[in-house]
């Protein structure tokens, strides 16, 4: 368990690793945020050059992210976005292994599954994690031939 710069860089590295993801820095030099097909996915206080991110906002299914927030003190509330689809996770609080990279791709999922199907197909990105991970948007694994 445990956060810091080892999860604030392997953070950044799964955003940048999934399929058709762009970093972008719409709001000036900060915060860093992380799209697909256009749509944001994931919002970081950082990364720079000089600091790693220390805070991480991701979409996230509405009950999940209830239940997220009630079970680990890192999670709140998305900062300045809609709070009921919206996380922000703080990366030095104390959270499982793996568990915020699941997130971001939890993310990356939701948002991707949100684009018209024309700009899928032009992203080439299919399959997607979920479809290859067989986990659906909330974490939870997919029943056998869905």
């Amino acid at each position: 368990m445990g956060g810091g710069d080892g999860l604030a860089r392997r953070v950044i590295e799964r955003c940048e690793q999934l399929p058709g993801a762009e970093l972008t820095f719409p709001f000036g030099p900060q915060p860093a945020v992380y799209k697909i097909g256009g749509k944001m996915f994931a919002v970081c206080a950082g990364p720079s050059e000089q600091a790693l991110p220390t805070q991480l906002s991701l979409k996230c299914d509405p009950e999940y992210a209830s239940a997220l927030r009630r079970e680990h003190a890192a999670i709140r509330p998305g900062y300045h976005l809609n709070k009921r689809h919206w996380i922000t996770v703080d990366l030095a609080g104390e959270l499982p292994d793996g568990l915020v990279e699941d997130l971001v791709e939890d993310s990356y999922d939701l948002v991707y599954g949100s684009l018209p199907r024309a700009r899928r197909a032009r992203l080439s990105a299919e399959p997607t994690i979920a479809a290859a991970t067989g986990r659906t948007a909330a974490g939870q694994t997919r029943p056998a031939g869905s």
